[in-house]
């Protein structure tokens, strides 16, 4: 469908390693991103996301499948126009300025001269690089490199983000910028696909996430039905809470009228109702779920035992 941001269908590739040892890379690969939506592609190092979005980009061919970018076959450059890309070691013109750089990007796309001006000004400013627009690139840390790298992307206003590890480099103020940046963008109704293995970073911005192994696409979740399908139970502060529901109940702790708890998933409701109905009430409720780190852990865990099997 040509409004499919991407289709991937089948795809398989696979590489000669050490000794001409054959390495599949990518088995069988089904995967839709629909319009407007954040996608984050899990997996270890390894497991087959670079390769993927090599493949969308153009920058390799599959050995067999289909890769599509708004029903425009993957290969095709001009698939390539509504999309803005980052590589995972994201490498530029290192006697270029940032300035000067992004005049380069802005020219590919066919940038007006006025336009290349204004959104330059913006990026820079909005990923603090500002000051050092005016300095070769070679002088930046590897941070400055990466919030760069995330720059160009925006320059051009594309439909389609495709990001390789984006928080990659970053400090805790540039990954939470990065974050922002990838929220706002879904406010706007754009689309963003991006790999990682650090699933905080899924945790916070993503809709879906999908997660690859060894080359073999596993599953795909809905962010919000997985956290809340993980809640086993929760941690409570109470005030009058009653002597017979104190003693029911184990590992309460209390001062100052005020008392902490752990109630299971399944016995919450009979607990709230009591405490409620004898005068009680809640000062905190506060979730203990499994998070998407622990899923994903269990999921390696659990093909890696199915390998040995």
């Amino acid at each position: 469908m040509a409004s499919t941001p991407i289709s991937i269908s089948q795809l398989k590739k696979s590489y000669r390693g050490k000794r001409g040892k054959k390495v599949e890379a990518l088995r069988d690969l089904s995967l839709d991103i629909v319009p407007g939506e954040v996608f984050g592609f899990l997996g270890p190092n390894g497991a087959g996301k670079s390769t993927t979005i090599k493949i969308l980009l153009g920058l390799i061919r599959p050995d067999s499948g289909d890769a599509r970018l708004f029903g425009v076959s993957a290969a095709d450059p001009q698939a390539r126009k509504r999309v803005g890309f980052l590589p995972e070691n994201p490498a530029f013109y290192d006697f270029l300025t940032a300035g000067e750089y992004l005049g380069f990007v802005g020219k590919s796309f066919g940038m007006s001269s006025a336009a290349i001006r204004t959104e330059s000004d913006r990026v820079l400013k909005l990923f603090d690089l500002t000051v050092a627009a005016k300095r070769p690139i070679r002088g930046y840390s590897k941070g400055m490199v990466q919030r760069l790298g995330i720059a160009q992307t925006l320059l051009h206003n594309p439909d389609l983000y495709i990001l390789d590890e984006p928080m990659s480099g970053l400090d805790p103020i540039g990954r939470a910028l990065v974050k922002d940046v990838i929220l706002e963008l879904k406010r706007q109704g754009k689309t963003v696909f991006f790999s990682t293995h650090v699933t905080a970073d899924a945790e916070r911005v993503c809709d879906r996430i999908g997660v690859i192994i060894g080359g073999v696409f596993q599953e795909e979740r809905v962010v919000g039905e997985l956290l809340r399908e993980g809640v086993d139970g929760y941690f409570c502060r109470v005030r009058g809470l009653s002597a017979e529901l104190m003693h029911s109940l184990d590992g309460v702790s209390c001062g100052d009228g005020v008392c902490e708890l752990f109630v299971s998933r399944e016995g919450y409701d009979n607990f709230a109702a009591d405490l409620l109905k004898n005068g009680g009430s809640f000062d905190l409720i506060e979730p203990r779920r499994r998070d998407i780190e622990s899923y994903f852990l269990e999921l390696v865990r659990n093909v890696g035992d199915n390998r040995c099997a």
